[in-house]
């Protein structure tokens, strides 16, 4: 009997929506059509902007989450007519995980202020209505009700897919923020012994700069950067800050990376090329990456690399450079291509909803224990 779930991420890259449609029944899961939708430049622009206080915010979030809905259903259809041919009806599909468009994350609990919180664009109401089929949202959000931070969620699943009972193996992910996943060679079962945080800055930081000065969405393979020179200086203030010392569970976001830390970090350095900065904001993310990497998976035989900075040659290499003892590739050497694991990731948690099991790993967000992650919006 097959088993299918639609899993859609739109990550704080701010790019667009990935989706993937999912099979479950085999011992492996399998990818049958995967679909993408870009965000046009004001919708983009927009969802930037409500990651900071603005005017008439509220109504202003409301309407973007009724837009990104309507893109999750563009992504849903044309999910399923790429399945149409074999049979595959959306009467079939168990659930769709839709994650939302974060934007604000502060989990933190505080004795004076109570519990920390998590906020996600979406309007998983309308896209059950707009689908036909049962929608999984608003996945953090019990996490952090239980203590944790509510993310990273992708451990769990990184472990289900990547994991080896034979040796340790650590994956990576390069989306608007980097997060790491240490995977132990012991066995699937004890899944507690997973570590997980997020390292910081991904994609985020030097997208923007790519974009501000040359006007293309991001550095393709990075080789802008690898144009440019280290700017020692800045990379040391850009690395004097708190969060990269901090010990795990832990996760950041825009709330901290933001553009106006970029501003204040660059405000010195104003006189110098930008391909320099370029090439110093890529040197952040990959020490930041290989601090982390060092510290808790430093006896991993193998750093699997997904999401859109895989496709970064610059910092791929740079990663490599500071990673000599282990093997540094992509994720599609396993199976499973970088643009597809997050919004894979996705679909697994939906089915963790359905099925009422555990979503997040204790170990890795701090939370009390294990809880079942998710709101359910009938079809």
């Amino acid at each position: 009997m097959h088993e299918y779930f639609i899993g859609l991420m739109s990550g704080t890259s701010l790019d667009g929506t990935d989706g993937v449609l999912v099979d479950f029944s085999g011992p492996q899961l399998k990818v049958l059509s995967v679909a993408t939708e870009a965000f046009s430049d004001d919708f983009r622009a927009e969802l930037l902007a409500l990651n900071s206080p603005g005017h008439n915010e509220l109504h202003r979030a409301a309407k973007a989450g009724n837009q990104l809905a309507g893109v999750y259903a563009k992504v849903v259809a044309s999910l399923l007519a790429k399945v149409a041919a074999q049979g595959i009806t959306k009467a079939q599909i168990s659930g769709v995980g839709a994650h939302g468009q974060t934007v604000r994350h502060q989990p933190q609990h505080s004795a004076t202020t109570g519990p920390g919180y998590t906020l996600q664009l979406n309007n998983p109401a309308l896209l059950a209505e707009l689908t036909g089929i049962d929608v999984v949202a608003d996945f953090r959000s019990r996490d952090v009700a239980a203590g944790g931070q509510g993310a990273p969620l992708v451990p769990a699943f990184h472990q289900s897919v990547f994991g080896r009972k034979d040796h340790t193996v650590s994956v990576l992910n390069l989306g608007g923020i980097a997060n790491l996943s240490v995977l132990p060679g012991v066995d699937l079962a004890q899944a507690q012994a997973v570590t997980g945080f997020d390292c910081g800055p991904g994609n985020a930081l030097m997208d923007a700069w790519a974009h501000e000065h040359t006007g293309q969405p991001f550095d393709a393979g990075g080789a802008w950067a690898a144009s440019g020179q280290l700017l020692p200086a800045l990379l040391a203030s850009l690395l004097d800050e708190p969060y990269f010392v901090k010990a795990p569970p832990k996760s950041t976001g825009r709330d901290l990376f933001s553009l106006d830390w970029l501003a204040q970090k660059l405000a010195p350095f104003a006189a110098e090329r930008p391909q320099d900065i370029q090439n110093t904001l890529t040197e952040l993310t990959a020490s930041a990456c290989i601090a982390s990497v060092s510290s808790y998976g430093k006896n991993s035989a193998e750093l699997i690399v997904c999401g859109g900075g895989a496709f970064n040659l610059h910092l791929m290499q740079r990663l490599q450079a500071g990673l000599p003892t282990m093997r540094v590739r992509a994720s599609d050497a396993h199976g499973l291509p970088p643009l597809q694991v997050e919004a894979a990731a996705f679909a697994w948690l939906a089915r963790q909803a359905v099925r009422r099991q555990p979503g997040n790993l204790a170990g890795v967000t701090g939370a009390a224990g294990a809880r079942v992650l998710g709101a359910i919006y009938p079809a």
